[in-house]
């Protein structure tokens, strides 16, 4: 059997595994509490892989991906908020609030194709004219790291700043059905669970068929030698600005899943800290590889789920803690250990060199020194 038809059976098997584990294990063996936060942690993850694509194979630090996320995820609250409320209805939040009625760039939304339209299309959108607006000044490094952090923390303020619009800083909530499904429904939050686990193979699937192309290579090459990609007759900007787009997408489906599983959205959700949080997620896993900003993710939130309940107070040094640790010690995360490993079991299984023959004094005779 040839190596390439190993390793595309290694590749199914390995998606057949994680299937069993998302659609079959799970459910059998969580409480639906606990299904609900894997369905979460499952949407960070999917926020995750466009972070690997873009940051570990492009270079960009993106440290505002909540945005994208936060506009999917507005997005699809704003359509099941007309939704309870019936046709014509005005959201409960908007009736405490203010006697004006639904604003008029809110009614569009009371159409699920339309919202659906607007959550693939939306942030993309964004991200692109962001992307080419930045990219094409050869604004890079740090440099498109503040600025994309900036944008998340004015992207928070503008939500909070419009209460009658957003919710303010509660942000929306109290869903009560999904496209006609009743979210109190156990059956109902599984099939959520499997749609979200779904979603997630096939991102992690296509950001697999991206890395093997022949434009995975060229972002590569843009990350680490982008002067001489530019020479080769190849726009840097175009081929970052595509792999930026792709990995708002992830980030807007991402969003748009969160809301129907976990309850709420609220600007402590798509602002600074949650941005940083996935960032986080992806360089304790491993940037650069398919499978560890996945791991990373759901393992940083789980972490964060579980230890803030006991150190509260603590989770958030921890935290960072750790992504100065994989930054400094182990820039490859920790999917990089396995390598690390065989590397040293190598060396420890090499034999030392031979030492060297003694020479016998009188073979020395009548060589001149």
């Amino acid at each position: 059997m040839s190596t390439l038809l190993k390793s595309r059976w290694a590749v199914l098997a390995g998606f057949a595994i994680a299937a069993l584990l998302l659609f079959v294990v799970a459910p059998a063996a969580l409480s639906p509490f606990r299904l609900d936060l894997l369905g979460k942690y499952l949407c960070y993850a999917m926020v995750a892989v466009g972070i690997g694509l873009a940051w570990g194979r492009g270079g960009m630090l993106t440290l505002g991906q909540g945005v994208f996320f936060g506009i999917g995820a507005y997005l699809m609250a704003m359509h099941l908020k007309l939704a309870d409320a019936g046709p014509g209805g005005t959201p409960d939040f908007m009736a405490l609030i203010s006697s004006d009625g639904v604003p008029g760039w809110w009614e569009p939304f009371r159409s699920g194709i339309v919202t659906i339209i607007a959550i693939l299309v939306l942030p993309a959108l964004v991200a692109g004219l962001l992307g080419l607006a930045t990219f094409r000044r050869r604004v890079k490094g740090a440099y498109f790291a503040i600025l994309s952090q900036a944008l998340a923390a004015a992207f928070a303020i503008l939500l909070i700043g419009n209460p009658t619009s957003t919710g303010g800083s509660t942000g929306l909530n109290n869903f009560r059905g999904f496209f006609g499904f009743n979210l109190y429904d156990p059956v109902n939050r599984q099939m959520l669970f499997f749609i979200a686990s779904g979603v997630l193979l096939a991102m992690v699937a296509l950001a697999r068929q991206l890395m093997l192309s022949r434009y995975g290579e060229l972002l590569v090459a843009c990350r680490d030698a982008e002067e001489r990609v530019r020479f080769l007759g190849y726009d840097p900007a175009n081929v970052k600005t595509v792999a930026y787009m792709i990995a708002a997408f992830m980030a807007g489906i991402a969003g748009a899943l969160f809301v129907p599983i976990v309850g709420i959205v609220s600007p402590n959700d798509v602002g600074i800290v949650p941005s940083i949080g996935f960032l986080i997620g992806v360089a304790i896993g491993g940037r650069t590889t398919l499978l560890g900003p996945v791991l990373g993710a759901i393992a940083v939130a789980w972490a964060g789920t579980t230890l803030s309940e006991t150190i509260p107070s603590g989770w958030t040094y921890l935290q960072g803690f750790l992504f100065m640790l994989v930054i400094a010690f182990l820039p490859g995360g920790l999917a990089s250990l396995g390598g690390a490993w065989s590397g040293l079991r190598t060396r420890l299984r090499k034999p030392p060199p031979p030492s060297p023959t003694p020479v016998d004094p009188a073979e020395l005779t009548g060589v001149n020194v």
